[in-house]
């Protein structure tokens, strides 16, 4: 008999499970979401529960430049000459009993979404999620010296009622859609609440992005009632944004650029605030 792509390792039984995931790709810049829920794991001391096998979602080999081509290939290490790693995609899934929640790190497929979606909402069903949350980022109009914008979009109102109560815009958006979007329309299908949170990022600039990780943990801190300690966090955010602006500080065009973005920023945060007294 085939194996399917999904493997269970243990299965807790969690009262009024909730699930967090993160997928590598297209929504993660920052790596926004791999590095909230990476260090999630780490501080929740979560323990491997599942793991969807890579082999039938992921293309690895894409033709084009190697710029595209690099988006695809697995990262590879060489020293002298002798090959010392290749690290191949992988699709783990991590649970801690005492917060009840299951914690998702992989790649977003780039093929086979349905059964992708299935092997997720498997493992949903048999440790008793009842709500899915994802985080993400995006490129945006957002200076680096200033808090990021949230976003949420929802799979049902009363859940995404219940994010805009929490400060959370609500997104509008056209265009090609995310695995995340696709896993949204069925969640509702299937009896359980979902919500998306992706934070804008300044489209500016490469590489981690400390201060968003920290905004978007806090946030879950809150949202999710998670005993999180963000300390040492806060602090890489300080040295992050240090460092950026000493960077910036050095390119007359993009120190402009950064002053006009905050200059909008902090303009559009004085209307808002406008309306919200006047209301």
């Amino acid at each position: 008999m085939a194996r399917g792509p999904l493997s269970m390792f243990s299965q807790p039984q969690l009262q009024g499970g909730r699930m967090l995931l993160a997928l590598s790709g297209w929504m993660d810049g920052g790596d926004v979401s791999t590095g909230t829920v990476m260090r999630l794991v780490t501080d929740l001391n979560a323990e491997p529960i599942a793991r969807i096998d890579a082999e039938d979602f992921c293309l690895l080999n894409f033709p084009g430049s190697m710029e595209v081509a690099s988006l695809f290939r697995p990262p590879v290490l060489i020293e002298n000459g002798l090959i010392k790693q290749c690290s191949m995609p992988t699709n783990d899934f991590y649970a801690d009993t005492v917060t009840n929640m299951v914690l998702f790190l992989g790649r977003e497929p780039h093929l086979r979404w349905r059964k992708f979606g299935q092997c997720v909402f498997e493992v949903a069903s048999r440790c008793g999620v009842e709500e899915i949350y994802f985080v993400g980022s995006f490129g945006g109009s957002v200076p680096h010296t200033r808090l990021p914008r949230l976003y949420v979009s929802a799979s049902d109102e009363a859940t995404l009622g219940r994010m805009v109560h929490l400060g959370l815009r609500p997104s509008n958006y056209q265009g090609p859609g995310s695995f995340v979007t696709y896993l949204m329309t069925r969640a509702s299908i299937l009896g359980i609440r979902m919500a998306s949170i992706v934070a804008e990022i300044p489209g500016y600039l490469q590489g981690t992005n400390p201060l968003c990780i920290e905004v978007i943990s806090r946030r879950l801190a809150t949202l999710l009632n998670l005993p999180l300690k963000l300390d040492s966090l806060r602090t890489l955010s300080n040295e992050w944004e240090t460092r950026v602006s000493e960077a910036v500080a050095k390119d007359e065009e993009l120190t402009n650029q950064v002053r006009e973005l905050e200059e909008a920023y902090d303009q559009e945060l004085i209307e808002s605030q406008g309306e919200e007294s006047a209301g």
